[in-house]
């Protein structure tokens, strides 16, 4: 495994982020090819600020966040989180408040409005899970197809270039791939 490659799952989840540029996967056939295209690609100025092989004896492609759609609706799921917990325990707290309801009376004056803050975020936190998975990837139709290339036996190299930067479109066109799918452009 190379410098290039991003050994933990943790890490691969920046892959082809919102802020990139260029973010395109080149299929190809042969890993040799692969292995070439990766160093020729890391050798350019400025070098893509990601290189990524998936396949046989590669990265596996379920811990790449851009090629596995579960990922990123767990990190858009987390991100919900940080604000609908805190907006549920204060909505939950003001409905306790405002309403005469005396559900949880037994409580006292403290407990019955502290009960219907951590329902409030309860709401929350299954709020933020109902709202991560209602959007639906619009490129799920191309990673379908990256999904069975590899099924087929080829090999994915994930590139990404910051904004701004081109991509090496030459040396990929040089490489002999088989599909450059885009994922991300600006």
């Amino acid at each position: 495994m190379s410098g290039l490659e991003v050994p933990l799952a943790r890490e691969n989840q920046q892959i082809c982020r919102n802020d990139v540029g260029n973010c395109v996967v080149v299929v190809l056939a042969d890993r040799g090819r692969l292995h070439r295209l990766r160093d020729q690609l890391a050798q350019i100025s400025p070098p893509p600020t990601a290189l990524v092989a998936v396949g046989d004896q590669e990265t596996d492609a379920l811990t790449v966040a851009r090629l596995n759609p579960a990922i990123g609706r767990r990190l858009r799921q987390r991100s919900m989180a940080r604000w609908l917990l805190p907006f549920g325990f204060a909505a939950g707290l003001t409905f306790t408040q405002i309403t005469d309801l005396q559900t949880f009376a037994f409580l006292g004056p403290w407990g019955e409005p502290l009960v219907g803050g951590l329902l409030g975020l309860a709401a929350g936190w299954m709020g933020s899970f109902a709202a991560a998975a209602s959007i639906v990837p619009e490129d799920d139709d191309r990673l379908r197809s990256l999904r069975n290339r590899l099924n087929e036996g080829n090999w994915l190299l994930v590139v990404e270039t910051p904004r701004g930067v081109e991509l090496g479109w030459t040396l990929l066109q040089k490489a002999g791939a088989e599909t450059v799918v885009t994922l991300a452009e600006t």
